[in-house]
């Protein structure tokens, strides 16, 4: 079978409203009567665990360059995406070996003793935010804690001077959109916009960081080198602008599904509290259960043959990392549920895979530590209080208000 859905009377539908919400009966849907799918759009999405984790440790592009031909190109043509998100110059933008230098040399800042150097930080924010909490009786969890913390922690690991955080919080809100398959041309020009402006941002603050020095991420990133190579000032404006936006945008997801998934399940909820030694592996569980990027993206440089069905040369593939964290021919029939002792949780594709691993998943697992392991011992009793609203996006899906009582 070449181009074809397993089950052709299968439409699926990432925009409908109620999608957003809960999109895992439709994941369910998709690995059973079509794990190959391709979208009228023009993208093709794989759903089972064992092909997408195949297909990430595959040789295949993430560069834009390589689509052939279909809406997504078009779209991406007319809306002057080629080759401008943040320059192209990003590690999330580029294949080996420029992939691979650029990563070696954003590695050489980003290290795990970095990382564990920020436990006593988070610890602070986080006590400070349940603070406020505490005396407030109800908040929205996302402005409260899920999005503040990783914003904060971010900045600061950069080394960022005072700025507008509104301002900012508004041009990477619409800069991760470009992670999402976007079927309006307007909305597509909106996403280029914001992505320069927030690069001329950004080239702002490295110009002044290189007159004022300090012992942060930014100051090592323009001092890190290798063999005497250095990352440019397109490619260290690009990479900032990736840290700064993965940085936080996905972790304000894991946070606010974590949180909302224990107060629908209160005797894990409970677990937890009795059992603290649990949280890492908790934080496992969370982000398996409900992945905060739920997809990513390549594009076939070859022919791909999976489950029967070949893929052409130049198809823009959404693998399906939520699903994958789903799929009950890997994880059991218990797959849709919270299970916070589950012994293989680990094993969740919610970082991807491959080379493009997510180089922020220690920093994302420290802040959900740190945010769970407190979070319920403080507020044995948070529940909901009132509706969840959830920020429309199929890929970095999440409550943009989640409404509790402490």
């Amino acid at each position: 079978m070449t181009g074809t859905a397993a089950d052709e009377t299968f439409v699926f539908d990432p925009f409908a409203p109620e999608f957003a919400e809960n999109p895992y009966p439709v994941y369910r849907e998709l690995q059973v009567r079509a794990p190959v799918y391709e979208h009228p759009l023009g993208f093709w999405m794989l759903s089972r665990r064992e092909d997408v984790f195949a297909f990430l440790r595959s040789q295949q592009s993430v560069e834009a360059r390589n689509i052939d031909g279909g809406d997504m190109r078009r779209m991406a043509t007319e809306a002057g995406m080629d080759d401008r998100r943040n320059g192209g110059q990003s590690m999330l933008d580029k294949d080996p070996p420029d992939h691979t230098r650029l990563r070696k040399l954003v590695s050489k800042a980003f290290t795990p003793r970095s990382i564990e150097a920020l436990e006593p930080q988070v610890d602070e924010l986080v006590d400070e935010a349940l603070d406020a909490m505490a005396e407030a009786g109800s908040v929205d969890l996302v402005e409260a804690l899920a999005l503040p913390l990783p914003f904060t922690v971010i900045s600061r690991m950069l080394g960022m001077p005072p700025h507008d955080h509104a301002y900012v919080r508004e041009l990477a809100g619409l800069v991760v959109k470009a992670l999402e398959p976007i079927d309006d041309p307007v909305l597509l020009k909106q996403v280029v916009e914001a992505d320069v402006e927030l690069a001329g941002f950004i080239e702002d603050i490295v110009a002044w960081k290189r007159g004022n020095p300090g012992d942060d991420l930014l100051t090592g990133l323009i001092a890190a080198e290798e063999d005497g190579d250095t990352l440019t000032d397109t490619e260290l404006v690009s990479q900032v602008v990736l840290l700064y936006v993965a940085g936080h945008e996905t972790t304000v997801n894991l946070i606010a599904n974590g949180s909302l998934a224990l107060m629908r399940n209160p005797e894990q909820h409970a677990l937890l509290r009795e059992q603290p030694d649990l949280t890492g592996n908790a934080v496992e569980e969370l982000l398996r259960f409900d992945s905060p990027v739920q997809h990513t993206r390549r594009v076939t440089l070859e022919p791909y043959e999976v489950a029967g069905t070949t893929i052409p040369r130049g198809a823009y593939v959404m693998a399906g990392l939520a699903s994958a964290n789903r799929d009950p021919e890997f994880w059991g029939e218990d797959a849709g549920e919270l299970r916070l002792e589950r012994p293989n949780a680990r094993q969740h594709l919610s970082f991807g895979g491959g080379p493009h691993h997510c180089l922020g998943a220690a920093l994302a697992r420290l802040e959900g530590r740190v945010a769970f392991g407190r979070l319920v011992h403080r507020f044995p009793g948070m529940a909901l209080d009132g509706e969840v609203v959830w920020n429309g996006r199929m890929n970095l899906r999440g409550p943009s208000t989640l409404p509790v009582s402490v």
